[in-house]
């Protein structure tokens, strides 16, 4: 039973550190970085992946840009969830 406990134990503190990896590598590329520009993804792009729904996109400061997708594979575009009272979501684009 201690084997299996500290197996347990070992395989979470590895998920911990994964995520903690995770989020200093996003970090890196976003935090401090502005949105100059916000545009829904245009329809020839969608096509090209394959997609139904297109997403917003956000242009950063830096050229580079991001928007969501419904799952870590890309199966189609996503939206995206805010806090904002009169924003509460981004939504998607058919």
């Amino acid at each position: 039973m201690a084997v299996a406990l500290s197996a347990n134990k070992s395989l979470e503190e590895k998920k911990a550190k994964m995520r903690e990896d995770w989020v200093k590598r996003i970090e890196e590329h976003f935090v401090g970085r502005t949105i100059k520009k916000v545009f829904i993804m245009p329809l020839e792009e969608a096509d090209e992946m394959g997609w139904h729904q297109r997403p917003v996109i956000f242009e950063l400061d830096n050229g580079h840009s991001f928007f969501a997708s419904q799952d870590d594979e890309g199966n189609d575009g996503g939206s995206i969830f805010t806090t904002f009272e009169k924003l509460p979501a981004v939504p998607v684009f058919y």
